[in-house]
């Protein structure tokens, strides 16, 4: 029997993603999450019960980063690639400024999906940001949601603001507030939480409010054991080192070098971004008051990549000139090197071997560390380590015995530990042998990605396949409108529904029969809740699309999901309260109730007048107002965002769902339905029209019917064919 095969979809929307020379510490967004993603995806990617795996991130074209970047396609492997897509430009901008693009990301994803004809069978996100994105593709398809956080926005809160940077500073800067809510709505939707350590389970997630929704599972990250490997292979007679690895340490070595005046000493070592959380100034403080360690070894710190400090980011380079400050206050030169760049790729696996053949230790200082993979690295070479006891280094210490843990806010204590091992050989060879056992008993890649598939397979089960007939837990809308190419959609009060429905039941027999092929949608000036509870008296089913409040909001089927990627469309220069200030000084405008009121549309009651129109728009546009006015039956206005409408809102669906326009047939009767009718959609006008859409006659491609209401939609159908020919 042949055995099912997997896609996921991963997420990592900032960006800067590629499977090749990653560019871990330049900058914020640069940290471990890309190294993690990155092999996830390529230990996945060697399975034979994995059939395609993606990684979707942010495209990005921009003279100060690498070309690399704004390649829309990166094919890894033959089953594993990285697929860019555009939104909020193309210049890089760090991960907190993205949350105001986030939804054209998810509708931009939603045509990726469309046009691959393949929807995945599951969703991976990782951190807060593409948290959001997988929370929404998964409720629109229908698809399991897995989420792994790498930080969050609680704890970093927290250890902002216990050091001393003010809350309303924090939010202004990493959009802190909103992060939080987003990471609480995840956890109420993820179907399964991933974490490297129990105490982030415990601790981190155990901060929120929705902490008892989703299940949790520790898996801890794996290793790449065969570029990790132990320091003495190299001193095997029959080890054939590749040309660019000795290359490599030889690189290391002249640069680290350059700064001993005693290079043959142990070397202690930090690896890490410049970031204020990591307390590097913390070690280099400890080795800079403890004289002894001074004596005993040398320090360097490879805080990030840097060509000059002043252009960095202020997290950067506070950090990095704190670290040249103390290096002069404790006059360290000749014993401390802050090299300036280093090779992820190659370099680093040499320096960690660097440091086990000089029997030195590896220091990770953190005043938090959500786990800790370059602990891990460390270790497989046979380095010691020394880390902070906050966090994942606490279940790498249990498994591995290969170190001691630390307050790292003390760096008395710091000094004493790197002293007690660099000082006790046999401590140090039973560190070092420990570590690189251990790793490779509990942190392979092919012992996360085992566990990691049982947990997926374990979700697959409980949602239904697409070519199964059976109930499933959400409302895929998605899997519908993904296969769909032709879309009808109405206006509902007297067009759908009115004084003669003789029609209305043949018409949803037409709708019924032609489900598997066809889309059905309203779009009308009614509210949601008013549409719903209409649409319910006629016994006419939940649409697959609903358009209301005049086009100034958009729902998708039986669970009525909010369309958030067409509410960020329309947001652009929209001021609702500018605008209801500026028409509440017309007194022939009467302001609706507020129940028809929405937080896009500003609604009122007018008689009709020639010139009150004129009035309204001129008032508008001097006060340099971006509106969209629609005044309807002689009675009603509406003034919208500039970019709503209904007419606009399918143009939108049209694109979002890669349906042509020439595959939409759009029926009304009103002066709020003249702009949809107008353009490339095949159109109809009931027979019960008003007049003020009697302009529209005898324009190509709209059709006036004779019969009212549900039969004149009947008439068109029948006059266009649709869906099975429809004209163009």
């Amino acid at each position: 029997m042949k055995h099912q095969t997997y896609y996921i979809q991963m997420f990592s929307v900032h960006g800067l993603v590629r499977s090749h020379n990653m560019e871990l510490g330049r900058d914020a967004d640069t940290g471990g999450q890309v190294k993690y993603v990155i092999e996830l995806a390529n230990s996945l990617s060697q399975r034979d019960d994995i059939h395609r795996i993606d990684l979707i991130t942010r495209l990005i074209s921009d003279k100060t980063v690498s070309e690399d970047y704004a390649k829309p396609i990166e094919q890894v492997n033959e089953k594993f690639r990285i697929v860019r897509i555009q939104c909020g430009g193309r210049k890089y901008v760090r991960k907190e400024l993205l949350w105001p693009h986030l939804d054209e990301f998810i509708d931009k994803t939603i045509r990726y999906i469309k046009r691959e004809e393949k929807i995945p069978d599951v969703v991976h996100a990782h951190y807060a940001d593409a948290g959001y994105v997988g929370m929404q593709l998964a409720s629109i398809f229908g698809i399991p949601f897995v989420f792994t956080g790498h930080s969050l926005g609680r704890s970093k809160k927290q250890k902002l603001l216990s050091d001393g940077m003010k809350e309303e500073d924090i939010n202004r800067k990493y959009k802190i507030n909103h992060r939080i809510q987003v990471e609480e709505d995840i956890l109420k939707n993820a179907d399964l939480i991933i974490a490297s350590t129990h105490q982030e389970v415990k601790q981190q997630y155990g901060m929120y409010e929705g902490k008892e929704y989703p299940s949790y599972r520790v898996i801890p990250p794996g290793l790449d054991i065969d570029k990790f490997y132990p320091f003495y292979h190299d001193m095997l007679p029959e080890t054939e080192k590749p040309e660019s690895a000795r290359y490599a340490q030889a690189s290391v070595l002249r640069e680290l070098n350059r700064f001993f005046m005693h290079p043959e000493k142990p070397l202690i070592l930090a690896l890490s971004r410049p970031d204020k959380r990591k307390n590097i100034s913390g070690l280099v403080k400890a080795f800079g008051e403890c004289r002894e360690l001074q004596t005993m070894a040398n320090l360097a710190v490879f805080a990030g990549i840097r060509k000059d400090i002043v252009s960095m980011e202020e997290n950067e380079r506070d950090v990095l000139t704190r670290l040249l400050l103390l290096m002069d206050k404790y006059d360290l030169y000749g014993k401390l090197a802050i090299p300036k760049k280093h090779d992820i790729e190659n370099e680093v696996p040499e320096l960690y071997r660097i440091v086990a053949e000089k029997r030195g230790v590896f220091v990770n200082p953190a005043l938090t560390e959500p786990f800790g993979i370059t602990l891990l690295e460390a270790s497989a070479t046979g380095v010691p380590i020394v880390a902070t006891n906050d966090g994942g280094p606490k279940d790498i210490i249990k498994n591995c015995q290969n170190g001691i843990l630390v307050d790292s806010t003390d760096p008395k204590n710091i000094a004493a530990a790197i002293k007690e091992i660099i000082a006790d050989p046999d401590k140090w060879e039973r560190f070092s042998k420990n570590g690189i056992m251990n790793v490779r008993k509990y942190y392979t890649w092919k012992s996360h990605s085992d566990r990691y598939m049982q947990e997926i397979k374990s979700l697959s089960e409980k949602v239904q396949r697409p070519e199964l007939k059976t109930a499933v837990p959400t409302d895929p809308i998605g899997r519908r409108l993904a296969k769909l190419n032709f879309f009808l959609i109405t206006d509902i009060d007297n067009t759908l529904t009115g004084k003669e429905n003789e029609h209305l039941p043949k018409l949803l027999k037409y709708i019924e029969d032609n489900y598997d092929s066809m889309g059905f949608g309203v779009a009308t000036g009614r509210t949601i809740e008013s549409a719903i509870k209409h649409l319910a008296a006629f016994n006419i089913p939940v649409p697959d699309v609903l358009i209301t409040s005049v086009g100034a909001e958009i729902y998708y089927g039986q669970n009525l999901h909010p369309g958030k990627g067409w509410e960020t469309h329309i947001s652009k220069n929209w001021d609702r309260r500018k605008i209801k200030r500026l028409l509440d000084t017309f007194d022939f405008l009467e302001y609706q109730e507020d129940t028809t009121q929405r937080k896009f549309k500003v609604s009122y009651f007018m008689k009709p007048s020639k010139d009150r129109l004129a009035m309204i728009h001129h008032l508008l546009l001097k006060k340099r107002c971006k509106y969209n006015l629609i005044y309807s039956h002689q009675k009603f206005l509406d003034i919208l965002p500039q970019r709503a409408s209904k007419g606009k809102a399918i143009r939108y669906l049209s694109y979002k769902w890669e349906i042509p326009l020439r595959n939409f047939l759009v029926c009304g009767d009103s002066g709020n339905d003249e702009e949809m009718l107008r353009g490339e959609p095949m159109a109809a006008v009931v027979g019960n029209y008003s007049e003020e859409l009697e302009n529209l006659r005898g324009r190509k491609k709209i059709y006036f019917a004779e019969k009212p209401c549900s039969g004149g939609i009947l008439e068109a159908i029948d006059f266009y064919k649709f869906p099975r020919n429809p004209r163009s």
